[in-house]
């Protein structure tokens, strides 16, 4: 299982999000570091280099390397990419 790291605006962005809807999003989140599954794409443009984890209506936005996961957004579909 890969290391997850948030940065320090994440966790509160996530306590911003009702309260099921965060466990989705980190029960996701640890199913990707453990199994590499997911609705996860890569980004272009702005946001190149980096990946995108979708839960519900929710984006996930971080980057991965060979035993970690940074997780640099967590945010609402319509706000994950402003």
């Amino acid at each position: 299982m890969k290391r997850i790291r948030f940065h320090p605006n994440v966790p509160q962005e996530v306590r911003a999000i009702e309260q099921r809807a965060a466990l989705n999003i980190l029960t996701a989140i640890h199913r990707y570091a453990a199994t590499g599954t997911g609705r996860v794409k890569p980004l272009s443009g702005e946001f190149e280099g980096l990946l995108r984890l979708r839960v519900g209506n929710h984006r996930v936005i971080f980057d991965e390397t060979e035993d970690t996961i940074t997780i640099h957004r967590v945010r609402d579909r319509r706000d994950a990419y402003r």
